[in-house]
């Protein structure tokens, strides 16, 4: 019985180191964007113009590169329908975060065993997104004709290792 015990003691101490080796070596990149172009802004959820859904196109393109495997979009048309041709193509679904909540979704992200994430959201809450994953106030919000920009940030252990600005 004691042999049993040494040796279960034993597997669980080798599982509990490798888990920690593993958590310490995480990578993961974070690809945040706007929304495309919306058609009526009256509405309180319009969806994308023409225009949008060329721009929504073109990011299969620029991003398709990185492989993601995990998107994230507010609950409106635009965001959704942003990142929804990329996501379709990678055969994932788009999950909803909650804007108002950024840390939830920032934990979500660090927690999972996903490496590449997409989140799609707007002019006043990706800048600070990315403002909470670099721990630094340098993104403003974005004017309301600005849509090219991507955020893609690499971290190493919970800290950022390279940020980059696309255009799209």
């Amino acid at each position: 019985m004691k042999i049993l015990i040494s040796i279960f003691v034993v597997i669980t101490f080798f599982t509990l180191a490798n888990t920690v080796i593993v958590a310490q070596d995480r990578e993961v990149t974070v690809i945040l964007l706007r929304h495309a172009e919306k058609t009526d802004a009256t509405s309180s959820d319009p969806e994308l113009s023409a225009e949008g859904k060329e721009r929504a196109q073109r990011l299969v393109m620029k991003i398709g590169k990185y492989r993601p495997g995990a998107f994230y979009s507010t609950d409106y048309k635009r965001t959704r329908d942003t990142i929804a041709p990329l996501a379709a193509k990678r055969n994932k679904e788009v999950k909803i975060y909650d804007a108002r909540k950024p840390r939830e979704l920032l934990d979500a992200i660090m927690k999972s065993s996903t490496k590449r994430f997409v989140i799609s959201g707007h002019s006043n809450t990706i800048p600070g997104l990315a403002n909470l994953i670099t721990k630094k106030d340098l993104f403003k919000n974005l004017d309301d004709f600005e849509y090219t920009v991507i955020w893609l940030i690499r971290l190493k252990n919970g800290k950022v290792t390279k940020l980059e600005l696309l255009d799209y």
